[in-house]
């Protein structure tokens, strides 16, 4: 993304940079989200500036600087550069307001962002002006550590990578121990690494502590209380009274019929905050599709119907898993089967989805086909379409279903499943070009037999 290879020689820390452009290898040695933030698709950037714009921009978030300076690197990659410098000078002017100071250790990532964004304008001179910012606050902050990073440039990368996948999830929490351990006092730091990681390794003696240190962090609070449910502890009144803003993990320690009512209050109260539309959406949906013997009625599915047709308007731009969704609880109704069929379709005909979504896809149309249509060989094929893609983790789920339709009987003779041997060599393979991947070959992908000709064809 940032770094972009012309074929030139690549440097480890910043692959494919120009080892001509002396500026540019400079720029890849620093510590900001233009080096921190690789490979992101844009359905992912999409997803997290509506994220960022849902956060809100409450003066007494201690992050609000950091969400700034994401916002402006986000606004950025998705095209728009005036936006982003926009966002990137409110970084500044908000860290210097919350801390009170025109200069600080705080400012280092932001400087540097800025002379990335004026590298790629060509304002080289500005770039420059930045750099030099930059060194001048690592001169006079330097890390308490010869041999690590500042702790607030620790804090700030374990922020930041926590808002682009589970995959780093240890690192962050690295990062953030590493920096809380240089600077103590920075009670939020070390908040922000349960509430962000949502690690639990028998440290709940820990979140404890950090929740007395730092009663307003609400999420810390829930962490808390979702760790004492699970140790069997009775936590439902103190749940309550969190209210909205632990609706998630509400969910969790409580029922879905619980979760439902709170969510409707408190979109009653809001209902123009269409993050809470999403959680009330999202609780209807569990409710719907879960499979218990208390099935919702056609009142309950027709609201989930209503609220996610709304979510979908509310989010254009990433309302990509709300339709899967919708369609999911279309099929559920009594008059929505030929509708979850044509939303199916339409979804399946897209050709701007990115491999994440298009397993997403053949993953719940799978399910669709199975549990809604009863078409068993149809759903394999999709369980299929769905594994073979490279991060593929559903070929355990697939096992499952192979063997527990293997031994049905189907009318017609075309209506067959695939032969369980050419399933099970299929998985095999797929753990072995997993192993493949892991050790940094990327092999030609493998199918089997007629049937994977079959879906590469289709």
């Amino acid at each position: 993304m940032s770094c972009s290879s012309d074929g030139f020689i690549p440097d480890p820390i910043c692959p494919g940079h120009s080892q001509r452009k002396p500026q540019h290898l400079h720029l890849c040695y620093l510590q900001c989200h233009f080096t921190w933030v690789k490979e992101t698709t844009r359905s992912q950037l999409l997803h997290r500036r509506v994220k960022l714009e849902d956060i809100g921009t409450d003066e007494g978030n201690f992050w609000l600087g950091s969400i700034y300076n994401l916002w402006g690197f986000v606004l950025y990659e998705l095209g728009s550069s005036k936006d982003g410098h926009q966002y990137f000078r409110k970084a500044t002017e908000t860290l210097q307001r919350l801390r009170k100071e025109d200069e600080g250790p705080w400012l280092m990532v932001n400087y540097e962002n800025l002379a990335w964004l004026h590298h790629h304008l060509g304002a080289e001179a500005k770039s420059q002006d930045y750099l030099s910012k930059a060194e001048a606050l690592k001169s006079k902050f330097p890390s308490p550590s010869q041999d690590e990073l500042h702790p607030e440039i620790y804090a700030e990368k374990a922020w930041t990578l926590m808002k682009f996948g589970k995959d780093n999830q240890l690192l962050a929490a690295d990062y953030f121990q590493r920096s809380f351990k240089m600077q103590p006092d920075m009670v939020q730091w070390q908040s922000s690494r349960y509430s962000y990681t949502g690690l639990s390794d028998d440290l709940l003696q820990e979140i404890r502590t950090a929740r007395e240190q730092d009663p307003d962090n609400l999420y810390v609070a829930a962490v808390e209380l979702k760790e004492r449910g699970i140790n069997g502890e009775s936590v439902k009144d103190e749940a309550e009274t969190l209210g909205q803003k632990i609706l998630l993990q509400h969910r969790v320690l409580g029922s879905l019929d619980e979760a439902i009512v709170l969510t409707e209050e408190a979109l009653q109260r809001h209902p123009d905050e269409r993050y809470l539309k999403r959680c009330t959406a999202l609780c209807y949906k569990w409710k719907v599709l879960r499979f218990t013997a208390d099935r919702a009625d056609q009142r309950t599915i027709e609201r989930a119907i209503k609220l996610h047709e709304e979510v979908v308007d509310l989010f254009p731009d990433t309302s990509f898993v709300k339709k899967i969704d919708l369609a999911c609880v279309q099929a559920k109704s009594s008059q929505g089967s030929t509708i979850a069929y044509q939303m199916f379709q339409d979804l399946l005909a897209r050709r701007d989805l990115d491999s994440d979504d298009k397993q997403l896809l053949y993953y719940n149309y799978a399910r669709y086909l199975h549990f809604d249509c009863q078409d068993s060989n149809e759903s394999i094929r999709y369980h299929m379409k769905s594994a073979e893609i490279q991060n593929s983790t559903f070929y355990g789920k697939l096992i499952t279903l192979v063997m527990a339709e293997k031994n049905k009987t189907y009318p017609g003779e075309n209506e067959k499943l695939p032969d369980l041997t050419q399933i099970v060599s299929f998985i095999n393979k797929l753990k072995l070009l997993k192993v493949h991947i892991q050790n940094g070959n990327h092999p030609t992908f493998p199918f089997c037999g007629a049937h994977s000709r079959k879906l590469q064809s289709e």
